[in-house]
């Protein structure tokens, strides 16, 4: 497929930088948002950076960035991008202008999006994604990717045609037959999203303090023994097996610097989503993160009291902001 036409279903912070890279590498791109951002990027550029020293700027034109799905037009790919909360609703709105089999990427947080999209699009082609980065919205339309990864989707011969845009967006799309395994690894690592919120400080600062990662640590090892229960085994995502990240974070400070300059490549400005939503006034994801483990342990028969913890202390603070200490949060997960 020589330009391939991608819709960008949701374009926010990770919607925006992924749709960016795309146009970057000569896809052409449509972005489906809210009309606020609509505003932002009528007068001035959007700028996309990463870590490792990548830089874009492009005007977008009326038609690139639009705000109701009938002003999508034709494309050849879907790739939602919403907040967990939304799929629901995007997916009903995309309902009535996408052909059949039309293939549509769930990249976003959590294990069950992709279920729901196909739940609301039964003639689309829905297929599970996986974005692993980080990427923190600057004023006025600066998005720029903070830590390491690639994508990930579910194996499928629709999305032949498509690598090489990706490839081409220096973002390259790792096909897979595990996703279930995929995303559980992917949230594993997510567990600290609610960790670095509640925090309030930047991620490599959040890292870097021992009683933080003790929370993080106590937060996987609850994770990871449901897992085994349920058979789900996870893949190695960074450079660290998964199964001893918790042991890695348990570490003193001093050993754990020495490592982490060999295991993690996060930029020093880099921020959790969850951050960003709770500093906005916005409702968070964790009930697509600590809630599913939640969830995955009543399927269970057994409870999962740590990430119970952690999901209630993010909705207290979407009510009354607060930060925690290292020290305070991992009295009280204790």
């Amino acid at each position: 497929m020589a330009r391939p036409r991608i819709l960008i279903a949701g374009a926010g912070s990770v919607g925006c930088y992924v749709g960016a890279r795309l146009l970057a590498g000569g896809a052409d791109v449509v972005f489906l948002g809210r009309p606020r951002l609509q505003s932002v990027l009528a007068e001035h550029p959007l700028l996309v950076t990463d870590y490792e020293g990548f830089r874009f700027e492009t005007r977008l034109s009326g038609d690139q960035y639009v705000t109701t799905p009938d002003a999508v037009g034709p494309v050849d790919l879907v790739l939602v991008t919403v907040k967990s909360a939304a799929t629901r609703e995007m997916g009903e709105q995309l309902s009535s202008v996408l052909p059949d089999d039309t293939p549509v990427i769930s990249l976003q947080n959590g294990v069950s999006n992709a279920q729901q999209l196909a739940d609301a699009l039964p003639r689309a082609r829905v297929l599970a994604g996986m974005i692993p980065f980080n990427v923190l919205q600057q004023p006025p339309a600066h998005f720029h990717h903070g830590t390491e990864g690639h994508l990930m989707a579910a194996r499928d011969d629709r999305l032949a045609p498509f690598l090489d845009a990706f490839k081409a967006a220096g973002l390259p799309l790792e096909l897979r037959s595990d996703m279930t395994s995929v995303l559980w690894s992917k949230l594993l690592l997510n567990l600290n999203n609610p960790i670095n919120a509640l925090a309030g400080v930047p991620l490599l600062e959040e890292l870097y303090q021992r009683d933080y990662r003790r929370c993080l640590a106590m937060a996987q090892f609850e994770t990871l023994s449901l897992l085994r229960t349920a058979g789900i085994r996870p893949i190695q995502l960074t450079s660290v097996p998964t199964w001893l990240i918790p042991y890695v974070m348990q570490l003193p400070d001093w050993l754990f610097k020495r490592l982490a300059s060999k295991m993690l490549a996060i930029d020093p400005v880099a921020r959790s989503s969850m951050w960003e939503d709770l500093e906005a006034g916005r409702p968070t994801e964790v009930n697509w993160i600590n809630g599913e483990v939640v969830t995955l342990a009543q399927n269970l028969g057994r409870r999962a009291p740590v990430n119970e913890a952690l999901t209630r202390l993010v909705h207290e603070c979407e009510q009354h902001r607060r930060r925690w200490t290292a020290s305070e949060l991992l009295s009280s997960l204790s």
